[in-house]
């Protein structure tokens, strides 16, 4: 199989490269994170004059015809520098939702405007009580004349606070656990009834606790069929990950880059440390775990566009493989830099902290390996059928 870029997608890989490069070294970013803001927004019109917020969108709709490949390496390089914009909840998330589902108003009014950078948008899935499970929702949309009331609370959403609108999945059907009675709805953040509780994140992001208390919507605001978007959330969510699987590749490579180099100039009994055979050893290792990450994230997102099964078996074996090997990479990158690799000061600790929370970040090690377990058994019983 050809794993060769096009010159296209290596072009946009130089270009970010050398933007961050230049405008997003380590100490730039830190005093970012612990502004007030959190992020830069002069930083997000640069990536949307690139065309980076565009890349991964077909022509017809107004991208530069590229895939999710394109989001892949976008992401990498953003591992590389820790970027804190919002580009999965918004391009990824909220630009999958309209790329797949989208009306042809709702991509003219919202798509465009992502592409341009005039829009952010926040994916508000998770709730308090629902784990992973895409379909353990008490959010509810209830129908009222033309439009919806929704009501509900929604946790952890990343980028809220930066956010201009939000996506929110919501049961206008059903009880708690079913698959069936879950929409999509498109909501302006600064709605009436909507309250947002603002804080930091671990790895120097942004989130919210939003609540939505009788927020009216119109129903052009819903994305998709009333009722059967389940299998749409689960689609934009296996993109999500394939793209912070790709951005965890990066910050690995950059903690194994950084242990080595720092191997070669810390000493100890007048000697580097990196000439102890048994710290060789763990750099051998971190390396073989980064190169075994960016394999199996290549797999995942060659297989995003597969039928369910095979998208989801090769999304869930990569996270697997991400989550595991980045908690090792970042283990021993910290320890082997010693006491000063969890200071505020030295970047390391900040990479370690970046693939901790990507581990978490839609489904963690125990909630995919369960998932690729069920999956392979229903793939074994169609296969005997």
């Amino acid at each position: 199989m050809d794993f060769n870029f096009s010159e296209e997608q290596t072009m946009i890989r130089d270009s970010l490269a050398r933007l961050l490069r230049d405008q997003y070294d380590f100490e730039t970013r830190r005093k970012v994170a612990e502004s007030d803001t959190g992020w830069r927004p002069e930083m997000w019109q640069q990536f949307a004059e690139l065309g980076l917020l565009g890349a991964a969108f077909s022509e017809d709709d107004g991208g530069l015809g590229g895939n999710a490949i394109d989001s892949m390496i976008i992401m990498e390089e953003f591992g590389k520098a820790l970027v804190v914009e919002p580009y999965v909840p918004t391009v990824v998330c909220a630009g999958g939702f309209l790329k797949h589902a989208g009306t042809a108003a709702q991509k003219e009014e919202h798509l465009t405007a992502i592409i341009g950078g005039e829009s952010v948008f926040a994916f508000a899935y998770a709730e308090p009580r629902g784990r992973y499970d895409l379909h353990d929702l008490e959010t509810t949309a209830r129908k009222d004349g033309g439009g919806y009331v929704l009501n509900g609370h929604k946790a952890v959403v990343i980028g809220a606070p930066w956010a201009s609108h939000l996506i929110v999945t919501a049961r206008t059907s059903g009880e708690r656990r079913d698959r069936d009675g879950i929409s999509v709805f498109i909501v302006e953040k600064g709605a009436d009834g909507i309250t947002t509780r603002d804080y930091p994140t671990v790895d120097g992001r942004r989130a919210s606790e939003v609540y939505f208390e009788n927020v009216s919507v119109p129903a052009d605001a819903m994305i998709g069929e009333e009722g059967k978007a389940l299998p749409l959330i689960e689609r934009v969510v296996d993109e999500a990950t394939a793209a912070v699987c790709a951005e965890a590749t990066g910050a690995m490579g950059v903690a194994q880059t950084m242990t080595v180099e720092y191997s070669r100039q810390r000493k100890q009994f007048g000697v580097a440390i990196g000439k102890f055979q048994v710290l060789q050893h763990r750099m051998v290792d971190m390396f073989m775990e980064h190169e075994q990450s960016i394999s199996m994230t290549y797999m995942a997102t060659l297989k995003l566009d597969e039928d369910d099964v095979a998208r989801k078996k090769a999304v869930s074996g990569a996270k697997v493989r991400i989550g595991q090997g980045g908690r090792f990479v970042g283990q021993e990158a910290v320890q082997i830099h010693g006491g000063m690799g969890m200071t505020d000061e030295l970047a390391i600790g900040h990479y370690f902290k970046r693939l901790t929370m990507i581990d978490s970040e839609f489904g963690n090690v125990d909630y995919h390996m369960r998932r690729y377990t069920a999956l392979s058994g229903e793939g074994q019983k169609v296969a005997a059928e």
